[in-house]
């Protein structure tokens, strides 16, 4: 945790043991790091010095004898014009260059980024996004990520690999509001945020959204569905699970 009025909530939501530091001060994370035999690192996406904390980290992880690392990258780490891509590149390559039994996951955009406006799609009827609906990805249930990490880090056969990890489908905006109406039983329509709306919107974002107006993030299931021996959650189940989890906010 990098704040000490954390730690009893980490504790309330599972963790047996906290280490307060920071990413940003490379001694707090050497301490915390120490007797630590493998560490899962997911960066703060958008933060100024995301490359940096990231250096920091694996560094740290090797000063304190760390064997295993797994890194939650992201999809397309090549894309140099997206900063929050482009900045994973900078940390795989860290991770890399160093001494560590090392796995890099590539996720797609998560399923989970519905549950934070799914209330207002449910309850104005409508699904925005401040990018083209016409632009095309593949999502992936952040759950299915864990547990490819879970086994990089309890297991062996995905050590020194890179993988990217995707559900099936690569779905726009109108067939994701063609998939959540059939959920519901009822009509959502399709609508587009106005960026200039959003006020103080960062840079890095915008810079995203103009890419996603004319290119989506497309990946392939094969990986993800080898590691799991299992086919990947769907976004059909994951919202039929919001539509049940929120059935009382139903109009």
């Amino acid at each position: 945790m990098r704040k000490p009025d954390q730690v009893e909530e980490a504790k309330r939501r599972g963790a047996a043991e906290v280490a307060v530091g920071d990413l940003a001060d490379l001694d707090s994370l050497s301490a915390a790091l120490q007797g630590v035999d493998a560490v899962f690192h997911v960066g703060p996406a958008f933060a100024t010095n995301e490359i940096r904390m990231g250096q920091n980290i694996v560094e740290a992880a090797v000063r304190a004898g760390v064997r295993k690392f797994v890194f939650s990258s992201v999809i397309h780490p090549i894309l140099s014009k997206l900063p929050n891509h482009a900045a994973k590149a900078q940390v795989e390559e860290a991770l890399i260059d160093s001494d560590l039994e090392y796995t890099i996951l590539h996720p797609t955009v998560l399923f989970q980024n519905y549950s934070i406006f799914w209330p207002r799609v449910v309850q104005a009827g409508i699904l925005e996004e401040p990018w083209s609906p016409n632009t095309r990805f593949s999502r992936v249930d952040y759950r299915d990520v864990a547990e490819v990490a879970a086994i990089a880090l309890t297991e062996d056969r995905l050590a020194y690999g890179t993988f990217e990890l995707c559900s099936s489908g690569t779905l726009n905006r109108h067939e994701v509001a063609a998939l959540i109406s059939e959920v519901l039983g009822r009509q959502i329509t399709v609508g587009t945020i106005d960026r200039n709306v959003l006020g103080q919107f960062p840079d890095d974002l915008k810079t995203m959204c103009k890419h996603y107006d004319h290119r989506g993030l497309l990946g392939n299931p094969l990986v993800l569905r080898a590691i799991l021996g299992r086919e990947p959650r769907t976004l059909r189940a994951y919202f039929e699970e919001l539509a049940s989890t929120h059935a009382g906010a139903r109009l």
